[in-house]
């Protein structure tokens, strides 16, 4: 399989429209676009049932004392873990795009809905459905965000962060046409659940930052 994107390349920064967040000079960060990426998808081998999609980010820090506080940084060598920002399951193997936002656009205080979603493609409607993110815990102790944070919430890495964080878009190719998951489910749940059906995968990784400092200049 081969996975790409119209809105950034393999291994290059997100645009800031596709974050949870972007770099304001004045107050550090402000909320952002949060739309998704444009995604496709093609070399989907004979016997797929239904695709999965998932991002990633591999960078976050495991432990979050520091994170976001004014005279602290967090080194590049702390020790981190996965933070999934989207699970998407039950794709049919017709679908091979996903345009930019078209599942998610913009912040939502207290999650967008879920798990159900529609997504129209090729003059048809699908019915998908998504897993809570991990906006859902990191929000919830706070009474304004707190909730079920379904679907894709882009990236918001610590902005004291001294690590480039990486966000791994992967798509996988199943042999069932509906995953085993019911109800609210999270994104290591569904990973649990293709065990046994993978048929083939295929991924593509962007990066992004909020932290001034590991901006490359502009050209």
């Amino acid at each position: 399989m081969r996975l790409w994107s119209e809105t950034f390349r393999d291994g290059g920064a997100i645009p800031a429209g596709c974050a949870f967040a972007a770099i304001d000079p004045a107050s550090r960060v402000r909320l952002s676009d949060n739309r998704h990426p444009h995604l496709a998808w093609d070399e989907v081998p004979a016997g797929t049932e239904s695709l999965v999609l998932f991002c990633i980010d591999g960078d976050a820090p495991l432990d979050g004392g520091d994170v976001n506080q004014e005279g602290r940084s967090l080194p590049a060598t702390l020790p981190r873990g996965d933070f999934f920002h989207w699970t998407l399951i039950d794709l049919p193997p017709t679908v091979r795009a996903l345009p930019e936002g078209a599942l998610a656009s913009g912040v939502v205080a207290h999650g967008k809905p879920g798990p159900g979603v529609t997504l129209t493609a090729n003059g048809a409607t699908h019915a998908l459905r998504q897993g809570i993110n991990d906006y859902t815990a990191w929000f919830a102790h706070d009474p304004d965000m707190a909730g079920d944070y379904y679907g894709y919430d882009g990236p918001c890495p610590p902005w004291n962060d001294e690590r480039l964080h990486h966000y791994i878009f992967r798509i996988y190719a199943l042999d069932v046409p509906r995953l085993g998951l019911e109800g609210r489910f999270t994104g290591p749940e569904a990973y649990a659940a293709l065990h046994g059906h993978i048929i083939d995968e295929a991924q593509l990784i962007g990066t992004y930052t909020l932290n001034p400092a590991l901006v490359p200049p502009h050209k």
